[in-house]
Protein backbone atom coordinates (compact mmCIF):
# COMPACT_ATOMS: atom_id res chain seq x y z
CA UNK A 1 0.00 0.00 0.00
CA UNK A 2 2.80 2.29 0.71
CA UNK A 3 4.00 2.03 -2.60
CA UNK A 4 0.73 2.86 -4.09
CA UNK A 5 0.81 6.01 -2.17
CA UNK A 6 4.02 7.14 -3.03
CA UNK A 7 2.97 6.55 -7.10
CA UNK A 8 0.47 8.31 -6.32
CA UNK A 9 1.86 11.57 -4.77
CA UNK A 10 4.51 11.78 -7.36
CA UNK A 11 1.43 11.11 -10.07
CA UNK A 12 -0.10 14.50 -8.55
CA UNK A 13 3.13 16.43 -8.01
CA UNK A 14 4.03 15.74 -11.81
CA UNK A 15 0.02 16.78 -12.72
CA UNK A 16 0.14 19.75 -10.69
CA UNK A 17 3.98 21.05 -12.26
CA UNK A 18 2.15 19.89 -16.06
CA UNK A 19 -0.71 22.52 -14.86
CA UNK A 20 1.04 25.47 -13.64
CA UNK A 21 3.13 25.55 -16.93
CA UNK A 22 -0.05 25.22 -18.79
CA UNK A 23 -1.12 28.17 -16.64
CA UNK A 24 1.73 29.89 -17.67
CA UNK A 25 1.30 29.04 -21.38
CA UNK A 26 -1.81 30.60 -21.79
CA UNK A 27 -1.36 33.48 -20.05
CA UNK A 28 2.08 34.38 -22.33
CA UNK A 29 0.23 33.54 -25.21
CA UNK A 30 -2.65 35.98 -24.20
CA UNK A 31 0.09 38.55 -23.42
CA UNK A 32 2.06 38.10 -26.39
CA UNK A 33 -1.33 38.32 -28.45
CA UNK A 34 -2.99 41.52 -26.64
CA UNK A 35 0.91 43.37 -27.18
CA UNK A 36 1.66 41.91 -30.05
CA UNK A 37 4.99 40.30 -28.45
CA UNK A 38 6.16 37.98 -30.87
CA UNK A 39 9.32 37.29 -28.97
CA UNK A 40 6.83 35.95 -25.89
CA UNK A 41 5.00 33.77 -28.53
CA UNK A 42 7.90 32.33 -29.63
CA UNK A 43 8.94 31.84 -25.85
CA UNK A 44 5.40 29.44 -25.76
CA UNK A 45 6.00 27.86 -29.15
CA UNK A 46 9.46 26.79 -27.84
CA UNK A 47 7.86 25.05 -24.49
CA UNK A 48 5.08 22.88 -25.98
CA UNK A 49 7.11 20.38 -26.19
CA UNK A 50 7.66 20.35 -22.36
CA UNK A 51 3.99 20.14 -22.04
CA UNK A 52 4.14 17.36 -24.65
CA UNK A 53 6.33 15.47 -22.61
CA UNK A 54 4.49 15.87 -19.29
CA UNK A 55 1.35 14.51 -21.46
CA UNK A 56 3.38 11.17 -22.07
CA UNK A 57 5.15 10.68 -18.62
CA UNK A 58 1.70 11.03 -16.62
CA UNK A 59 0.18 8.85 -19.50
CA UNK A 60 2.66 5.94 -18.47
CA UNK A 61 2.33 6.49 -15.01
CA UNK A 62 -1.32 6.43 -14.91
CA UNK A 63 -1.51 3.16 -16.79
CA UNK A 64 1.51 1.59 -14.94
CA UNK A 65 -0.85 2.15 -11.63
CA UNK A 66 -3.83 0.74 -13.14
CA UNK A 67 -1.66 -2.50 -13.55
CA UNK A 68 0.36 -3.13 -11.30
CA UNK A 69 -1.97 -1.76 -8.16
CA UNK A 70 -5.87 -1.97 -9.66
CA UNK A 71 -6.58 0.50 -7.07
CA UNK A 72 -10.16 0.81 -5.89
CA UNK A 73 -12.57 3.28 -4.31
CA UNK A 74 -11.03 7.09 -4.57
CA UNK A 75 -7.64 5.86 -5.43
CA UNK A 76 -9.35 4.12 -8.93
CA UNK A 77 -10.96 7.66 -9.23
CA UNK A 78 -8.18 9.77 -9.06
CA UNK A 79 -5.98 7.76 -11.13
CA UNK A 80 -8.85 7.96 -14.17
CA UNK A 81 -9.90 11.74 -13.64
CA UNK A 82 -5.48 12.42 -13.88
CA UNK A 83 -5.54 10.76 -16.94
CA UNK A 84 -8.46 12.88 -18.26
CA UNK A 85 -7.02 16.46 -16.82
CA UNK A 86 -4.22 15.09 -18.57
CA UNK A 87 -5.84 15.22 -21.74
CA UNK A 88 -7.18 18.66 -21.28
CA UNK A 89 -4.08 20.04 -19.69
CA UNK A 90 -2.53 19.17 -23.27
CA UNK A 91 -5.12 20.45 -25.62
CA UNK A 92 -5.56 23.37 -23.98
CA UNK A 93 -1.52 24.17 -24.49
CA UNK A 94 -1.93 22.84 -27.95
CA UNK A 95 -4.67 25.84 -27.83
CA UNK A 96 -2.20 28.35 -26.36
CA UNK A 97 0.62 27.32 -28.78
CA UNK A 98 -2.25 28.32 -31.70
CA UNK A 99 -2.52 31.77 -30.31
CA UNK A 100 0.90 31.72 -30.59
CA UNK A 101 1.16 30.70 -33.74
CA UNK A 102 -1.01 33.12 -35.24
CA UNK A 103 0.61 36.33 -33.99
CA UNK A 104 3.87 34.21 -35.52
CA UNK A 105 2.92 33.65 -38.84
CA UNK A 106 1.39 36.67 -39.53
CA UNK A 107 4.28 39.31 -37.87
CA UNK A 108 2.55 42.34 -39.67
CA UNK A 109 -0.62 41.67 -37.09
CA UNK A 110 -1.71 44.76 -35.14
CA UNK A 111 -4.82 45.31 -34.10
CA UNK A 112 -6.66 48.53 -32.79
CA UNK A 113 -6.84 48.99 -29.21
CA UNK A 114 -10.56 49.56 -30.16
CA UNK A 115 -11.09 46.26 -31.10
CA UNK A 116 -9.61 44.40 -28.83
CA UNK A 117 -11.86 46.97 -26.11
CA UNK A 118 -15.36 46.18 -27.75
CA UNK A 119 -14.92 42.61 -28.33
CA UNK A 120 -13.59 42.10 -25.22
CA UNK A 121 -10.31 39.84 -25.78
CA UNK A 122 -8.27 41.07 -22.91
CA UNK A 123 -11.84 40.18 -20.15
CA UNK A 124 -11.99 36.54 -22.53
CA UNK A 125 -8.09 35.75 -21.85
CA UNK A 126 -8.61 36.92 -18.12
CA UNK A 127 -11.32 34.76 -17.57
CA UNK A 128 -9.76 31.40 -19.16
CA UNK A 129 -6.65 31.68 -16.48
CA UNK A 130 -8.91 32.31 -13.82
CA UNK A 131 -10.74 29.14 -14.79
CA UNK A 132 -7.45 27.24 -15.28
CA UNK A 133 -6.10 28.33 -11.86
CA UNK A 134 -9.01 27.58 -10.01
CA UNK A 135 -9.42 24.34 -11.42
CA UNK A 136 -5.56 24.09 -9.92
CA UNK A 137 -6.82 24.80 -6.30
CA UNK A 138 -9.93 22.97 -6.36
CA UNK A 139 -7.33 19.85 -7.44
CA UNK A 140 -4.56 20.72 -4.51
CA UNK A 141 -7.10 21.27 -1.72
CA UNK A 142 -9.59 18.47 -2.66
CA UNK A 143 -12.45 21.02 -2.32
CA UNK A 144 -14.78 20.52 -5.21
CA UNK A 145 -16.75 23.05 -4.38
CA UNK A 146 -13.73 25.40 -5.20
CA UNK A 147 -14.60 24.32 -9.09
CA UNK A 148 -18.22 24.88 -8.99
CA UNK A 149 -17.85 28.69 -10.65
CA UNK A 150 -15.89 27.31 -13.54
CA UNK A 151 -19.02 26.02 -15.12
CA UNK A 152 -20.73 29.48 -14.85
CA UNK A 153 -17.05 31.49 -15.75
CA UNK A 154 -17.28 29.16 -19.58
CA UNK A 155 -20.62 30.37 -19.73
CA UNK A 156 -19.16 34.23 -19.76
CA UNK A 157 -16.45 33.29 -21.98
CA UNK A 158 -18.87 31.36 -24.64
CA UNK A 159 -21.40 34.40 -24.29
CA UNK A 160 -17.88 36.80 -25.49
CA UNK A 161 -17.07 34.62 -27.90
CA UNK A 162 -20.82 34.73 -29.28
CA UNK A 163 -20.65 38.19 -29.31
CA UNK A 164 -17.33 38.67 -31.12
CA UNK A 165 -17.86 37.74 -34.71
CA UNK A 166 -20.85 40.28 -35.20
CA UNK A 167 -18.51 43.32 -33.23
CA UNK A 168 -15.59 42.34 -35.95
CA UNK A 169 -17.79 41.78 -38.76
CA UNK A 170 -19.08 45.93 -37.85
CA UNK A 171 -15.39 46.96 -37.42
CA UNK A 172 -14.22 45.65 -40.66
CA UNK A 173 -17.21 47.06 -42.65
CA UNK A 174 -15.79 50.47 -40.90
CA UNK A 175 -12.18 49.66 -41.35
CA UNK A 176 -12.22 47.36 -44.62
CA UNK A 177 -8.17 47.18 -44.66
CA UNK A 178 -7.90 45.55 -41.43
CA UNK A 179 -10.03 42.76 -42.94
CA UNK A 180 -7.76 40.20 -42.43
CA UNK A 181 -6.08 41.29 -39.20
CA UNK A 182 -9.53 41.04 -38.22
CA UNK A 183 -10.28 37.58 -39.50
CA UNK A 184 -7.22 36.02 -37.66
CA UNK A 185 -8.87 37.78 -34.64
CA UNK A 186 -12.30 35.66 -34.37
CA UNK A 187 -9.83 32.24 -34.52
CA UNK A 188 -7.97 33.68 -31.29
CA UNK A 189 -11.37 33.50 -29.37
CA UNK A 190 -12.56 30.90 -30.86
CA UNK A 191 -9.37 28.96 -29.05
CA UNK A 192 -9.80 31.26 -26.31
CA UNK A 193 -13.57 29.68 -25.85
CA UNK A 194 -11.76 26.00 -26.51
CA UNK A 195 -9.96 26.54 -23.72
CA UNK A 196 -12.81 27.35 -21.46
CA UNK A 197 -15.07 24.41 -22.43
CA UNK A 198 -11.59 21.92 -21.34
CA UNK A 199 -11.77 24.00 -17.91
CA UNK A 200 -15.18 23.30 -17.50
CA UNK A 201 -14.38 19.30 -18.61
CA UNK A 202 -11.35 19.03 -15.40
CA UNK A 203 -13.91 20.82 -13.05
CA UNK A 204 -15.94 17.75 -14.14
CA UNK A 205 -13.29 15.52 -13.76
CA UNK A 206 -12.75 17.15 -10.00
CA UNK A 207 -16.07 16.35 -8.69
CA UNK A 208 -15.89 12.71 -10.25
CA UNK A 209 -12.24 12.22 -8.19
CA UNK A 210 -13.56 13.86 -5.08
CA UNK A 211 -17.69 13.73 -4.88
CA UNK A 212 -17.80 10.44 -6.84
CA UNK A 213 -20.41 12.36 -9.00
CA UNK A 214 -21.09 12.06 -12.40
CA UNK A 215 -21.66 15.57 -14.05
CA UNK A 216 -20.68 14.72 -17.94
CA UNK A 217 -23.69 15.51 -19.97
CA UNK A 218 -25.98 17.01 -16.64
CA UNK A 219 -26.63 20.06 -15.90
CA UNK A 220 -23.69 20.68 -13.45
CA UNK A 221 -26.20 23.37 -11.34
CA UNK A 222 -27.98 20.09 -10.29
CA UNK A 223 -24.98 18.74 -8.45
CA UNK A 224 -24.00 21.62 -6.12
Amino acid sequence: MRHLEHEIQTLRTDLIEMWKLVITQVSHAGEAMLSFDQDLALKVTLREKMVDAYELKIDNACEHILALYQPVAIDLRFVLAVLKINADLERIADFAYGVARTLIAHPTLILDAEIISETNLSEMIDQVKLMLTQGLDAFETEKSELASAIFSEDNTVDAINAKAPELIAQYIQYNPDRAFDCLQLIGVYRKMERIGDHCSNIAEEIFFYIDAKVLKHSQPSLFY
